[in-house]
């Protein structure tokens, strides 16, 4: 698809992406004084032998993307480094957060049973400070002598918590450390679990592990047990830092704090975005002299790309033409495609989109 970035018109269609046919088309048109593309090698290559007098214009949109991808490659690289922000959260709920068993009731708010028995326990002590005997209690509130005796002897209703799963061993009990190891390890799938522990000798069913990690996952200590892909981390990364929320800073802190190559990958990122959007092209060498000294491979990689490219990428970096007006015809070209699936060749597609 070739278009003329001022009138934002299409102007041809070529029938391949060859650097001959490019080459051939512009060779054609002596007066083309700048050339957008994008960073394929055959563009490169057309554009410079067909129009050897034009600036070559490297997308900005494009360059972003590159380096977007090289960033997750080096956070995948160092996703161990990633961990710090499984384990952080556990270990401060731990001290923030006191264990069931230090508020004296082992039931928790919201159970069926307990609640009832409290409700229940409340009100006969209720009935019986303002004087009424058990008997009068019983009738009451539908009652047996024996069930009134109960939680009136009671002192707490605590103290009649004593249900069948109260402090019973499982079969699940000798298995807990492994899955507690596993959860930290970010695996959380019950299913997967439960397959992993079955050769062990594990007896019980597979609605017993998943009711133990549902535990986990609605505790607060455990809710961050999966620490964040690459491709989040990623994302903090090549986001504006104001964009960021609070949590999301103070997470991505820990992580470069934890680990200095992430640390360096940030600042390359950081300049090269304020480089783009500032048009400061005339630093990309001091940038890509910055980048070589530290010990980021994927980043290298980029760079020797940009390196080879580097008058079209200054350039891209600079003048105010990208090639962003060509991303809309290439999507209408998709949908001409659809339409004339199976009907007709590349010569009556180029006349529908030059015409159209």
């Amino acid at each position: 698809m070739l278009v003329d970035v001022e009138t934002r018109r299409p102007v041809d269609l070529l029938p391949d992406r060859e650097a001959s046919s490019l080459a051939a088309w512009l060779a054609e048109r002596p007066g083309i004084e700048v050339v957008c593309r994008d960073r394929a090698s055959f563009f490169a290559e057309g554009a410079t032998a067909g129009a050897p007098q034009a600036v070559q214009v490297a997308d900005r949109w494009h360059l972003w993307h590159n380096l977007s991808e090289a960033t997750e490659r080096c956070v995948a690289q160092h996703r161990g480094c990633l961990g710090i922000l499984a384990r952080e959260p556990a270990e401060s709920a731990a001290v923030a957060a006191p264990p069931k068993e230090m508020t004296g009731s082992p039931w928790p708010t919201g159970h069926r049973f307990a609640d009832r028995i409290r409700d229940r326990h409340a009100t006969i002590h209720t009935l019986l400070k303002a004087g009424h005997s058990r008997r009068s209690i019983g009738r009451q509130l539908h009652m047996t002598h024996r069930t009134v005796k109960r939680l009136a002897d009671a002192a707490a209703p605590e103290d009649l918590f004593q249900g069948q799963w109260q402090n019973r061993p499982t079969v699940l009990d000798e298995y807990k450390p492994y899955l507690d190891d596993r959860w930290n390890q970010g695996c959380t799938n019950a299913w997967a679990l439960w397959e992993e522990i079955v050769p062990f000798d594990y007896k019980g069913s597979y609605q017993r592990v998943r009711a133990y990690l549902r535990e986990k996952r609605l505790s607060p200590g455990t809710v961050s047990a999966r620490p964040p892909t690459p491709r989040t981390v990623s994302g903090w990364i090549l986001r504006h830092p104001e964009s960021l929320t609070e949590s999301e800073q103070m997470r991505l802190r820990a992580v470069l704090a934890h680990c200095p190559e992430l640390e360096a990958l940030t600042g390359h990122v950081r300049s090269f975005a304020r480089m783009l959007t500032e048009r400061g092209g005339e630093r990309l060498p001091e940038w890509l002299d910055a980048v070589r000294k530290d010990d980021l491979p994927t980043i290298h990689t980029l760079a020797a790309g940009i390196d080879r490219d580097r008058d079209a990428v200054i350039a891209g970096l600079t003048l105010p033409w990208n090639s962003g007006v060509v991303e809309g015809h290439v999507n209408r070209i998709k949908m001409l495609k659809r339409q004339m699936f199976g009907r007709a060749g590349f010569q009556l597609l180029r006349k529908r989109v030059l015409l159209s």
